[in-house]
């Protein structure tokens, strides 16, 4: 498990982003808290700066969009989709489990 932040330092409708193998990306949209692939799959952009709209996450580079729960693309340009993340909550930490990277995935 990775240590994010204690649960009062990511108030509803903010990201934060974690240093991992590949950096991820850690949202609260109204205390339920998601975890997805940092860098969006258009270019190089941190979704932890984009935009929240419920449970989608607007890249603030081209504006591509991702759904939070699957991580499925909801708007282009993006075409592939970004890895979703377990999150879990102990003793007001979050934590993330990252979801391992799929063999032969670029």
């Amino acid at each position: 498990m990775i240590p994010v932040c204690p649960t009062n330092a990511l108030p509803p409708g903010e990201a934060t982003r974690v240093e991992a193998d590949e950096p991820i990306a850690v949202f609260n949209v109204d205390g339920e808290l998601y975890a997805i692939d940092d860098t969006c799959t258009h270019q190089d952009a941190s979704l932890a700066d984009g935009w929240l709209d419920g449970c989608a996450v607007e890249c603030p580079l081209h504006a591509s969009c991702f759904d939070l729960r699957t991580g499925k693309v909801s708007g282009p340009p993006a075409k592939r989709p970004v890895r979703t993340h377990r999150v879990v909550v102990q003793d007001d930490m979050i934590y993330v489990l990252p979801h391992p990277a799929e063999e032969g995935a670029a």
